[in-house]
């Protein structure tokens, strides 16, 4: 089974080394792990809270998203999108705010902050406070609950807003009877690498400290590694490696071999601008491949575009039926649709048929059921399973779904999946197969 992984971007500036060791390098290497389904976005409506600079969020957009394909993220093997790009997210924060309470709101640290600025400054609590920021939580919450992520890796100043998340899905799921969403959970990367920035301190465009990922290219990355603050020992003196940004910024890029090389010439005495030096030119062993991507995609836009447009279609074939169901359980569903169904529903109890499951055993393949209509037209079938059990513990969740399915195309069929893992597959797809398994499962959780 794949755990669903998702991360977000905030678009509001330009990558440096920090957040290519902290978050870029390690995030693209777990992708490549086979039990991750990992899903990545620009959360370029977050940068609105942040910014009111279009042209600075129109560059940023188009700086990080080359900057995260040149540094290895596979477009095919991951779902990578720009959250504008996906309309169900807005819908769905708007379906979430109706169900959270102000007073979970009131309580978000950044919001509290905020408030709390003002009142030492004198102001009135809430100036200069946007709706925007007050409502950050719950369009967070909407960007996981959408596509029913499991996991969220998140700084520490992060964790809250994934537990409000959870509060606000635990609502929703509570008031309309069914587990809508799944709960997400939080993932602390304790092991990830902070770097420190030119005065010393953590490397933050907060600080104005950072040193440039691309930008500038290698004159830029060399001229910053040589402004990094180091203590006053002259050449042949030895230096403190654990009290060095330098051997620090070093053992990042570096393996065990190359650090503790560079650890002994510290040792030795190197003189601080020759081991500068040497860490740029162990950087930029790494850099410079992935700078050369990335100028090769700046120049093309068009292709890095059409590759956001291509992750927001496996995006939206996710959150599109997932909103559906939710449209159809709040009540915003087509005229009619309550009283036709219910005047099916007494027709075929009366009858005695319905939709049934058919259980049976395929060979060597395992157990599997089919979901067949009343007149028994297969709608669904099972994966196999090499438990028989299992299979019936599947076939009794399916049988409470209702609207609460989550169905995606998938070439010329449709999956159904549970927990982001496809468990059955239809035949074939189409919108009248897609409305006839819609009212058979809607059928089979009004008999439980």
């Amino acid at each position: 089974m794949q755990t669903r992984v998702l991360t977000g971007i905030t678009t509001t500036g330009t990558p440096h080394l920090g957040n290519y060791v902290g978050a870029i390098r390690p995030a693209i290497a777990a992708s490549r792990r086979a039990d991750v389904d990992a899903f990545f976005f620009l959360a370029d409506y977050h940068a609105l809270i942040k910014s009111d600079d279009a042209a600075r969020i129109e560059r940023s957009r188009l700086e990080i998203a080359a900057t995260w394909l040149a540094a290895g993220l596979d477009p095919a093997r991951v779902t990578f999108y720009r959250q504008s790009d996906i309309p169900e997210i807005p819908e769905l924060t708007w379906f979430l705010t109706c169900v959270t309470a102000k007073g979970l709101l009131n309580r978000a640290h950044a919001y509290k902050a905020a408030v709390d600025k003002n009142a030492e400054g004198g102001e009135d609590p809430d100036a200069g406070i946007t709706a925007g920021l007050y409502m950050y939580p719950v369009l967070m919450a909407a960007d996981i609950l959408a596509f029913d992520a499991h996991q969220v890796p998140v700084g520490r100043d992060q964790i809250q807003h994934l537990e409000m998340a959870r509060d606000i899905a635990q609502r929703f799921n509570h008031i309309h009877g069914r587990d809508f969403f799944v709960l997400p959970e939080v993932v602390i990367e304790e092991q990830v690498a902070t770097l420190p920035g030119l005065d010393g301190r953590k490397m933050s465009k907060s600080y104005d400290n950072t040193i440039p990922l691309f930008a500038g290219g290698a004159k830029a990355l060399r001229e910053a590694i040589m402004r990094i603050v180091t203590d006053s020992r002259a050449p042949g003196e030895p230096k403190d490696p654990d009290s060095s940004s330098l051997y620090t910024i070093f053992r990042a890029f570096a393996d065990a071999t190359e650090s503790a090389a560079f650890r002994q010439s510290l040792v030795d005495g190197i003189g601080w601008g020759e081991a500068k030096q040497r860490l740029f030119e162990r950087i930029e062993a790494d850099v410079a491949p992935m700078r050369e991507r990335y100028e090769t995609l700046i120049a093309k836009p068009g292709e890095i575009e059409e590759t956001l447009r291509e992750g927001a279609a496996k995006a939206r074939a996710i959150a599109t039926p997932k909103l559906a169901a939710i449209r159809d359980a709040i009540g915003l569903r087509a005229m009619g649709a309550t009283a036709a169904a219910k005047a099916t529903k007494p027709t075929a109890a009366k009858a005695g048929k319905g939709p049934r499951f058919a259980s049976f055993r395929d060979g060597d393949a395992g157990f599997r059921f089919r979901l067949l209509s009343a007149d028994g037209e297969e709608l669904l079938l099972s994966m196999p399973f090499a438990d028989p059990k299992a299979a019936g513990a599947l076939q009794q969740r399916v049988r409470q779904l209702g609207q609460a399915a989550v169905l995606r195309e998938d070439g010329d069929a449709l999956l159904l999946e549970l927990d982001g893992e496809a468990v059955a597959r239809t035949p074939q797809a189409g919108d009248e197969l897609l409305g006839r398994l819609r009212e058979a499962l809607e059928q089979l959780a009004a008999q439980d």
